[in-house]
């Protein structure tokens, strides 16, 4: 089973987590009657100036077989970025965990980067080797001024030096994916996305057919669209769809390529947003985290506030797509009800690989505060977890994962 959570990046991102902590779901029926077990997989061992220690945030996980590899920000700074990228790995399905640091990255560790962020993890199937793609970082201002892409050749437990994907302007908001299935076409191709924020927020695409130890050129959509937050997925056929953002967070996009990355079509609108500003002075905000079934129905979630009455709380909700170019009314995640006071934001989806359609099994992690209404010193944040055995036709209960 192939199964990935993975949670919107953005200049809209929540802040601080003391440790990395695996919470293995496994998308179970009725979990949400279950305990709920969670482990520590990695800590910040880094001491002194610029790192907020003891913090290892945005984290993004992978699995293939029985590994799961998860990669995070470690030693958070305030103005941006984090003094590394960790990872951390399991070859047993979660039951233990070897971790650690890229190497070759910033200076704390031999490289040449002042800063690393936007942490995005896959494996590559034909090449046999796992890519962790990172935001390279200058300070004095902070802007993003590569995108490096870390390989493991080894199941995850070490990894090289990183190779350049791309450099130049003020990069932003990079995550990859690789093409996985056997029969496509463009089997082994690995896709990054990120944006050019010196240039509007413009989107790139770069692809890979060596395992990650070259990238193409830098290509713009169709439309040289601008946007933020874009997750590209492979549908069984080859084709990559890329859901996002635009560039001020006000409709969720998407834009396609069904020749191997080689050229990308003009951006689709899957839906405009209606976003309610989280209390406490958390970042957050309402780039979509994306994911895809077996048989190529994809699946975006994001935080929205249009269910609510005068949009005083967000709920995750949902659009799928099984065309490539057309998406489903919106729909909400039923969580609890919709005046509940609730507020949920910050959405991760999974979906299991080996199942489609109307029995996709859906799991989807979230943040939550109980009342919206808060403040930043009443505020009480926790983490919750759902899941669906019907493509998103129905949900379990809601399960606390952990908090406040």
């Amino acid at each position: 089973m192939r199964f990935v959570v993975s949670a919107p990046r953005g200049r809209a991102r929540l802040g601080v987590a003391v440790a990395i902590a695996a919470v293995l779901l496994l998308l179970a029926p009725g979990l949400a009657d279950a305990a709920v077990p969670v482990t520590q997989v990695s800590s910040d061992p880094y001491t002194g100036a610029p790192g907020q220690h003891r913090t290892e945030v945005e984290p993004d996980t992978f699995s293939f077989g029985s590994t799961i590899v998860a990669t995070f920000q470690v030693a958070r700074i305030n103005d941006g970025g984090a003094m590394n990228v960790g990872w951390a790995t399991s070859t047993n399905g979660g039951v233990t965990w070897a971790h650690g640091q890229l190497p070759g990255t910033t200076t704390i560790v031999g490289g040449v980067y002042a800063r690393l962020s936007d942490p995005s993890v896959v494996f590559d199937a034909r090449h046999n080797v796992w890519l962790i793609s990172s935001l390279a970082l200058q300070t004095n201002p902070v802007r993003g001024v590569a995108v490096i892409t870390s390989r493991s050749t080894n199941g995850g437990l070490t990894w090289g030096n990183p190779v350049v994907t791309a450099s130049g302007g003020d990069l932003d908001k990079n995550w990859i994916t690789c093409d996985n299935t056997a029969t496509s076409p463009f089997y082994g191709n690995c896709y990054t996305q990120w944006d050019n924020h010196g240039d509007l927020n413009r989107i790139k695409m770069s692809i890979s057919s060596n395992g990650g130890l070259s990238w193409g050129p830098a290509r713009n959509t169709g439309n040289n669209a601008t946007g933020i937050g874009g997750q590209p997925v492979v549908r069984p056929n080859g084709t990559v769809i890329v859901p996002m953002a635009n560039a001020n967070e006000s409709a969720i996009l998407s834009f396609r390529s069904i020749d191997g990355g080689q050229s990308w079509r003009s951006t689709v609108t899957v839906a405009s947003v209606s976003s309610h500003t989280v209390a406490g002075g958390l970042r957050s905000g309402p780039l979509p985290s994306a994911e895809i079934d077996a048989a190529g129905t994809v699946y975006v979630v994001w935080e929205d506030c249009r269910f609510r009455a005068g949009c005083s709380a967000n709920d995750i909700v949902m659009s799928r797509s099984t065309s490539e170019t057309t998406w489903s009314p919106v729909t909400r995640v039923p969580i609890d009800a919709t005046t509940s006071g609730v507020d949920h934001f910050i959405p991760g989806i999974g979906v299991d690989r080996s199942t489609s359609g109307s029995t996709a099994r859906i799991g989807l992690t979230y943040y939550y505060y109980p009342n919206a209404a808060c403040s930043a010193s009443t505020c009480q944040l926790d983490v919750g977890y759902v899941s669906s055995t019907s493509g998103g036709a129905s949900w379990s209960a809601p399960t606390q994962v952990v908090g406040p």
